[in-house]
């Protein structure tokens, strides 16, 4: 969804994409915008989220360094769009308000009463699809929100916006200074770590946590409205991806190696081996490497509570994925055991880990694809597929791909620690700390 919030701008002239997120998403994040645009992404590294308000004005601080009156298109990577010509259209039109001054807010044309949204009331008409911002309003029961749809006044809040860096951090000054004071000193104190800026973490937490709908726009006296009918859908559970798909004539929306017998109105994805289902209905089924959650798929509003229980129990699942994004490409847990451990490791064309050992551990290297370029103490080898290598503890070592495809590489640990901090770097060409002991 990431990728396709990307490539809904393609043709729009725009600046390279500046995206906020986790700190901990920077190597899956940058990895997906690689695989979809040519131009340099900047991804500014959130230590802690700190709701949406925040997260904006570490953009327009950022950018107001070099472009104060830039425009910025804010928008979230949980949306679906099936009409970006006319999602387009609709920035284009928002464009000239928003230069002028104007905080502009896209406000989606209802097909149905929908409870689950906020809903933006729309003040005196500006020009075509253009109006003035009159109010902000929380999700409706369904008699308010069918009384909405009746007056043609309120559209659903999207979530997007379209202003300059300069009005937006004006507009924060005015209604929530503490917030812009935690975030300026959070960027002044920033740090570069390859196309990764890194707020100040002690500075950024010091934020209040306020969504921008709350912080500014329910307050500023200089918004705006522009209608936006494209097809939009805010994919914010697992139910809305069964919405949002073509379904076969039993009302199943499947994705990956699923088997139905009697199912009906189900959403079931697979990503890693089969997922069988018999008898079942209105369920939604989602199987990764990590686990594997099933639910009513009226109950997947829920699902943060589910989240919560795993956090509180301090299970790994909460926090800790199968596969893990790097620099160089990511590492698959494949099969962990007593004082073992096997991985997949994909190495991108190009890219080289750093010279490193462990105290703890050996590794035995099995190239799998791709050209392996080893160094292992004094020697430098070159291992292709089928060819492999073995690490002892305390060895310096280090794997490149300088080759145009892929390479990947079983690695079987063995120890009696394998734990991911057991690495002492000597040379790293992403600029990660060096470690020597």
């Amino acid at each position: 969804m990431l990728q396709e919030t990307q490539r809904r701008l393609e043709g729009l002239e725009c600046a390279p994409p500046l995206v906020v997120c986790n700190a901990e998403h920077r190597f899956m994040v940058a990895e997906q915008l690689r695989n979809e645009t040519t131009e340099q992404a900047t991804l500014i590294l959130e230590p802690a989220g700190r709701n949406t308000a925040p997260a904006i004005a570490l953009a327009a601080l950022h950018v107001q360094q070099s472009h104060p009156k830039a425009l910025l298109l804010v928008l979230p990577a949980d949306h679906h769009v099936t009409d970006p010509e006319a999602f387009q259209r609709t920035v284009v039109s928002a464009s000239e308000r928003a230069q002028s001054g104007r905080l502009m807010t896209f406000g989606v044309v209802p097909t149905k009463p929908e409870t689950g949204y906020g809903y933006v009331r729309c003040g005196e008409a500006v020009s075509e699809g253009i109006y003035e911002l009159a109010e902000f309003v929380e999700k409706p029961d369904k008699e308010t929100a069918e009384a909405y749809l009746a007056s043609g006044h309120y559209y659903w809040n999207s979530g997007m916006f379209l202003f300059r860096a300069d009005r937006y951090l004006a507009e924060l000054a005015l209604h929530r200074p503490a917030m812009l004071s935690a975030c300026e000193a959070a960027m002044s104190s920033a740090t570069r770590d390859l196309d990764f800026v890194r707020p100040s973490e002690e500075a950024f937490l010091a934020s209040p946590s306020e969504s921008i709908d709350y912080a500014v726009m329910e307050h500023t006296l200089e918004g705006g409205v522009a209608a936006l009918d494209c097809g939009w859908s805010d994919v914010g559970a697992w139910s809305a991806m069964w919405d949002i798909s073509e379904a076969d004539a039993a009302g199943n929306v499947c994705e990956g190696d699923v088997l139905l017998q009697d199912a009906h109105d189900n959403y079931l994805r697979s990503e890693s081996r089969l997922v069988a289902a018999i008898g079942v209905r209105d369920l939604v089924v989602v199987e990764t490497a990590d686990a594997v959650m099933v639910g009513a798929r009226d109950q997947m509003q829920s699902i943060k509570q589910l989240v919560a229980a795993l956090e509180s129990s301090d299970r790994p699942e909460a926090t800790i994925h199968q596969k893990v994004f790097r620099p160089w490409g990511s590492y698959e847990s494949l099969v962990v055991g007593e004082q073992f451990q096997v991985k997949r490791l994909t190495v991108n064309p190009g890219q080289t880990l750093s010279l490193q050992l462990h105290h703890q551990r050996a590794e035995h290297w099995v190239i799998v694809s791709g050209e392996a370029h080893v160094t292992r103490g004094d020697e430098h080898l070159v291992l292709g597929p089928d060819e492999s290598t073995y690490i002892p503890i305390g060895m310096k070592h280090r794997l490149a791909n300088l080759g145009e495809a892929p390479l990947e590489v079983i690695e079987v640990q063995s120890g009696s620690y394998l734990g991911e901090d057991d690495i002492v770097r000597f040379d790293d060409v992403y600029g990660r700390e060096e470690t020597p002991a």
